[in-house]
């Protein structure tokens, strides 16, 4: 038991480090917490107790304890987590609770997030809960990785989830379509393209702005360089995330790819211009980050945010987006199916009539 406990440490260790999180494993670099938990024990006899990783992200302490076997995700005593001494020491989401109240009783930070973790890398559940100083607690919804706590996200997870306020973030759909308006005028304005190539360099960087979770892309690198263009970079990335999201046969892949050569090979798209005082591509790569990745990276909403984008960025071009094979699905059938068939996060949906119209 003692070797799966550790594979599941390491597994843990290795999500933490491609959010970009840093926390300390079985104690703490931070004075005030390592001073609390030498009283931490589970066993409650005020002996020392260590979780399996704590840290600080901003204002956020991060808790994380976690079990091998997927039967030790959580003990609950009716309708609660129980915290008796056996629950707390062999079940990963009383394991954490635990150490949270204890950090928040003896500590002076005021927002915990504490994680239960159980499984591996294939089956696995991972259950945020948020601790304040009052010892508060409360069940979030179970993420797939920690992406969301990192020190970019953690303030928007927190005031989107825990607070349920509307962010900056999370636009509504009359924003969205109003940027569809404003991005097909500048595609016109600095890039010269044609209506049909348009939607190419807009679904092109999005594809290239999604390598941006494994550090394979970065908007800041995109610098107007003569000799490895803005174009040149957004094409490589472009083809990183389509063998990462396993688009076979090969043939198949380099066809798709090709569409988007217009990316690299237009010379205006990749020279700088004066008055944006960079390349059109790093200026239509900013506005596709900020207007519309975020909101659909972040949004927990049904609405298909990408697809009414697109679907009013090619009325603006004479036509209704169905010749890119767009068919809008309104949001209360994507919610009413969704429920009926119980749809899980670790679900394999089919779609037969995929690219049909049907």
């Amino acid at each position: 038991m003692a070797k799966k406990e550790v594979k599941t440490d390491y597994w843990v260790y290795d999500l933490l480090k491609e959010a970009n999180i840093k926390l300390d494993a079985q104690g703490s670099d931070i004075l005030e917490i390592d001073n609390a938990l030498k009283t931490a024990s589970k066993k409650g006899n005020g002996n020392v107790g260590f979780p399996e990783y704590v840290g600080v992200v901003k204002d956020f302490i991060i808790v994380i304890e976690d079990k091998a076997d997927l039967s030790k995700h959580v003990k609950l005593d009716g309708s609660v987590i129980s915290l008796e001494t056996k629950a707390v020491t062999d079940y990963a989401m009383n394991g954490a609770l635990f150490y949270a109240k204890h950090l928040a009783k003896n500590t002076t930070y005021k927002k915990i997030l504490a994680f239960g973790v159980s499984g591996n890398e294939k089956h696995h559940k991972i259950t945020p809960i948020y601790v304040d100083d009052t010892e508060f607690y409360r069940e979030l919804p179970e993420v797939e990785s920690f992406i969301s706590f990192n020190e970019n996200n953690i303030d928007e997870y927190y005031t989107r989830t825990i607070l349920e306020e509307n962010t900056d973030i999370e636009k509504e759909t009359s924003e969205i379509l109003k940027d569809a308006s404003t991005l097909h005028e500048d595609l016109r304005n600095y890039g010269n393209l044609k209506d049909i190539d348009k939607p190419l360099v807009v679904s092109g960087i999005l594809l290239a702005l999604n390598e941006m979770e494994h550090k394979n892309f970065s908007v800041e690198n995109l610098n107007g360089d003569t000799t490895k263009t803005d174009g040149q970079k957004i094409y490589e990335a472009i083809e990183a995330n389509l063998k990462r999201s396993n688009v076979a046969p090969d043939v198949k892949r380099d066809k798709i790819l090709s569409q988007f050569s217009i990316i690299k090979d237009t010379t205006i798209l990749n020279e700088v211009n004066k008055k944006l005082a960079k390349t059109p591509l790093k200026y239509y790569t900013e506005f596709l980050y900020d207007r519309i990745y975020k909101s659909i990276k972040y949004s927990s909403s049904a609405e298909d945010y990408l697809g009414r984008f697109y679907g009013e960025f090619m009325s603006y071009s004479g036509g209704d987006g169905q010749t890119l094979g767009i068919v809008l699905t309104p949001k209360h059938i994507t919610e009413l199916f969704c429920d009926l068939v119980d749809l899980k996060s670790n679900d394999i949906v089919l779609d037969p009539c995929c690219g049909t119209w049907i």
